[in-house]
């Protein structure tokens, strides 16, 4: 099948296109001037140069496509240089929606997150959105909502959790912090998430392609549940070390991220914080046995890429 895809130089994105390949579907990938070389097996797909403000390269992209999958997505936003949830994560998106409608391509998945809601932070209210706008489109959509997402991010650029706390965090001389909401500082750490392989996401987005029981449904992703303790120790033992941690209040650094957050040297915004501290945890075995998708555990061996 011909399967246009936008965010396919991506973190995500680069296994989207790997698992497509290895799928025998015909990539046709959106490229942003300049990220030729992020493109995976660029020579197994068709490249459409533009941007996603480019209506006609969408068009381009979409045209005599048989599905659609939409992966963009920012954890953090640069106002100033255009680069905007409120734009990556509902403006182009409804663009891509509303241009698949009128050419008629119906089939179209999306990434989203799990835990967005409209009262969220800028991130969970603009994926919100986009839900919603897709669910109420005419088109067959599938929402996928991964929880953390892990796995070797493929060189620069490519912003992965667990890389990106390695470098900010836990290579620094000095303990990581063990955040905690209010002042008590006997509640550190206690939220979990449920990281999830980014192969496993993959895997998901292309079987959801044919697979007609994911037509008109949502599915929230992630693996077993790990406190921020056990994440943070699992990590740096990955590269063979030990992390002390010591209590940190998180409204402290989201005062100091209030007014570093803007400044990309600064390793952490204040809704970054906000949604770590809220946790984000789901219940997915029931979807992987129905795609028959081998759940990646989290542990060393996964992580072996911190190595690097």
């Amino acid at each position: 099948m011909k399967v246009a895809v936008f965010g396919g130089t991506g973190f995500v994105g680069s296994y989207i296109i790997d698992e497509l390949i290895d799928n025998n579907h015909e990539p046709v990938v959106q490229v942003r001037e300049g990220s030729e070389s992020k493109l995976a097996n660029s020579e197994k797909c068709k490249i459409v140069p533009g941007g996603l403000d480019d209506i006609q390269s969408i068009e381009s992209t979409i045209k005599g496509a048989d599905a659609i999958i939409y992966c963009v997505g920012i954890i953090r936003e640069f106002p100033k240089k255009g680069v905007t949830f409120e734009k990556l994560h509902f403006e182009a998106p409804k663009k891509c929606i509303d241009i698949a409608n009128s050419m008629g391509v119906k089939r179209f998945i999306m990434m989203s997150a799990n835990g967005v809601k409209v009262d969220g932070t800028g991130y969970q209210k603009t994926k919100y959105l986009a839900e919603e706008y897709l669910k109420f489109s005419d088109l067959d959509w599938t929402i996928i909502q991964p929880s953390l997402i892990f796995g070797d991010p493929r060189g620069e650029g490519r912003p992965e959790f667990c890389s990106q706390l390695k470098k900010d965090m836990l290579s620094l001389p000095f303990p990581a912090p063990n955040f905690h909401a209010g002042l008590n500082p006997m509640n550190a750490g206690k939220f979990a998430m449920s990281p999830i392989h980014v192969k496993d996401v993959a895997q998901f987005f292309v079987k959801s392609i044919e697979l007609k029981e994911s037509v008109k449904k949502t599915f929230a992703l992630g693996g077993e549940a790990y406190y921020w303790k056990d994440i943070v120790t699992t990590i740096a033992k990955s590269y063979g070390k030990k992390k002390w941690m010591v209590p940190a209040p998180a409204l402290g650094i989201q005062a100091l991220a209030t007014f570093l957050g803007r400044f990309s040297w600064f390793p952490i915004t204040k809704d970054q914080i906000t949604m770590l501290i809220e946790g984000n945890i789901c219940e997915s075995k029931e979807f992987y046995n129905s795609f028959k998708i081998e759940q990646t555990p989290f542990n060393t061996e996964t992580l072996s890429y911190l190595n690097n």
